[in-house]
């Protein structure tokens, strides 16, 4: 089940911890993709925290925004580039997305694999999805303080087996949110040390979401029209007989 927009967007712009989670997941996006030039950048669930980074270079943004949801405008003040759509239905053209960024829009859907095979659709030859969700080892899928606490926490395997069943190739992963999902003084001043710790013993300690970079997999047509096709590859460089004038 769905969040309501207006419980994220009180999280993530009007509390001290989620503008600190903005801050560490953003610093994660960033490191699977450092720039987005002339690309088209959508993000899917409530991404748009994170995508700000892109407004400025690249060549389109689209924060898609599930109905059982809801809408909010966004970025504020400037032009508004949230879209409030169908979970299975996206205004997007087929194969015209660069980059995809999934954020409480997986864990909270009710069809999830039917939500893949629309990411699968739009997304373009040679383009990136970055998927976030609760990490079902961490401190907040335990906690219902905030979103993380909602739908379905995931495991690697579970997430990655789930990408590859609807044709994703997983690539890279990292786990984030290694700071306690608190907002006592004490926590939130020493957040930073907590990453930084979080990040080199993440074996131990657990991060309370899981990214997972994966791109679309195509399988090669197969079949006998192929094979006759390509029987003789070189044909079309022998020399060819002149037309006899009419």
């Amino acid at each position: 089940m769905h969040l309501d927009v207006q419980d994220l967007r009180n999280f993530y712009y009007r509390s001290t911890l989620g503008r600190a989670v903005q801050k560490a997941v953003r610093a994660e996006v960033a490191e699977f993709w450092p720039e987005a030039k002339g690309q088209t950048v959508v993000g899917y669930g409530f991404a748009v925290p994170f995508l700000r980074p892109y407004l400025a270079d690249a060549r389109r943004v689209v924060g898609l925004m599930p109905a059982p949801q809801g809408v909010i405008g966004w970025p504020q003040g400037m032009p508004n580039i949230s879209v409030l759509c169908e979970e299975t239905l996206w205004p997007i053209e087929t194969g015209r997305v660069d980059k995809l960024l999934v954020a409480h829009g997986l864990e909270t859907s009710d069809q999830p694999g039917a939500v893949l095979e629309e990411c699968w659709r739009v997304l373009g030859p040679g383009g990136s999805a970055l998927f976030i969700v609760p990490n079902r080892a961490g401190l907040w899928s335990r906690s219902d303080r905030t979103p993380f606490g909602f739908g379905r926490p995931y495991t690697q395997t579970q997430l990655e087996t789930q990408l590859k069943s609807h044709n994703f190739l997983p690539e890279r992963h990292v786990t984030a949110l290694y700071q306690p999902p608190s907002d006592k003084p004490f926590w939130r001043k020493t957040a930073g040390m907590w990453e930084r710790m979080g990040a080199k013993l993440s074996v131990v300690a657990a991060g309370g979401v899981l990214m997972v970079e994966a791109t679309k997999r195509v399988q090669a047509p197969s079949g006998p029209g192929l094979r006759d096709k390509v029987r003789k590859p070189l044909g079309v460089l022998a020399p060819q007989p002149k037309a006899k004038p009419v």
